[in-house]
């Protein structure tokens, strides 16, 4: 007997992304005193009252079965959220609840990609897209967003690599470079999609943290609300990652197939868990605020402590919650140099390899611990990289 060639294919031979994370972890086991800035999990726990939002609706009863697709009054919820952060009428029945913004990716590619089907999509990208699109059996087409073009994507490259493609996808605010898409790169996105009569997958998880600029979403474009899938979450947001909750917004005939989808897959979430992510986004403005002003700062202590180190440059990010260092003036990769700085200084970093061919040569690191322990880090990887330099 052998197990499915489909999951066998996830990762195509080659890693999954996140060895770095690991090892961090196996010495942390081990006692040591790492300093874990790989993943972008929140150094607090969720805000009080989500937690306690979701204990009262335990307790009320909510933990029967719920409506698969998302409870009524949550999924009105996010459609206001919706229609205020991509300006574009939203109704109830476009939205479905997932189990986090992961589940909602799949379900979109599954909506919108046959086996064999071709889907284009930006490298450097978030480490599951690639294998994601090879569950559903899809054609993972990557096309560059170089770090000498601020991370925004070939534009050129796309339109090439989108013929004879099924969909694409973009995200924005960008996760791991922090780029902003700009209205120039997403009136060029809307101009391909329209030309190749393509699905588009925006994943907009970091819409509320645009430290320049702002956010636009192709889906307010004119022709592009009908064929525009956006995918959201709380988990960065209103700091509620285990919560496992996010949501796909889009034409409502597509949200129903990712009904079905959902009917076989997960049976729905838990009433309490929509209880408490209803509470967080209707009530729990302050908090989403004080997150985001949180991760504003900590950009600007990054580029403060950076700008004009040696050894590294810092492209300072428009949005998100990381840094992306280019430390390719070492002579190292990004997988040498973050293996080597935790084994010297208990510090882990994202490598940029993690993120495809384009972030190789650089380093994503999360602000996701206080500032003064955030600052003495970035200090510490500057002076790792300068006396890499030297040597």
């Amino acid at each position: 007997m052998q197990p499915s060639k489909r999951i066998r294919a996830i990762f195509d031979g080659g890693s999954d992304g996140w060895e770095i994370l690991g090892k961090a972890r196996a010495r942390e086991r081990a006692g040591a005193p790492v300093l874990n800035l790989t993943i972008g999990e929140h150094e607090d726990p969720t805000p009080p009252r989500f937690v306690e939002a979701m204990a009262e609706a335990a307790r009320a009863g909510a933990t029967r079965y719920s409506a698969f697709t998302g409870t009524p009054e949550l999924r009105a919820a996010i459609a206001a959220r919706a229609a205020s952060r991509t300006g574009w009428p939203t109704r109830p029945e476009q939205v479905i609840v997932t189990a986090g913004g992961q589940a909602a990716l799949l379900a979109a590619f599954l909506a919108t990609l046959d086996p064999g089907d071709p889907i284009v999509f930006v490298d450097p990208y978030y480490a599951t897209y690639p294998g994601t699109i090879r569950v559903v059996q899809g054609e993972p087409r990557p096309v560059p967003a170089l770090p000498d073009a601020g991370f925004q994507p070939d534009l050129e490259a796309m339109a090439e690599a989108c013929r004879g493609a099924k969909a694409l996808m973009i995200n924005s605010p960008h996760n791991p470079t922090g780029a902003v898409y700009t209205s120039e790169t997403l009136e060029a996105v809307r101009r391909i999609v329209l030309e190749n009569d393509l699905w588009l997958i925006s994943d907009e998880v970091y819409d509320g943290m645009v430290w320049r600029g702002e956010h636009l979403s192709p889906r307010a474009l004119p022709d592009m609300a009908e064929r525009t899938i956006v995918i959201g979450s709380v988990s960065k947001s209103h700091a509620m990652t285990g919560f496992r909750l996010g949501w796909a917004v889009g034409p409502e005939e597509i949200v129903d197939l990712m009904g079905d989808y959902a009917l076989n897959a997960t049976y729905g979430l838990p009433g309490f868990i929509q209880q408490a992510g209803l509470f967080a986004l209707t009530e729990g403005g302050e908090e989403e605020a004080d997150l985001m002003a949180t991760f504003r700062r900590r950009r600007d202590l990054a580029v403060a402590r950076l700008s004009g180190r040696n050894g590294l440059k810092l492209a300072a990010p428009d949005g998100a919650m990381y840094v992306m260092l280019d430390i390719r003036g070492t002579g190292m990769s990004g997988e040498a140099f973050a293996e080597a700085l935790l084994e010297a200084e208990d510090i882990a970093v994202m490598p940029g390899e993690s993120f495809g061919d384009a972030a190789a040569g650089h380093l994503r690191v999360a602000l996701t611990v206080p500032d003064e322990t955030l600052g003495d880090a970035l200090e510490r990887i500057a002076d790792f990289a300068e006396g890499r330099l030297a040597a």
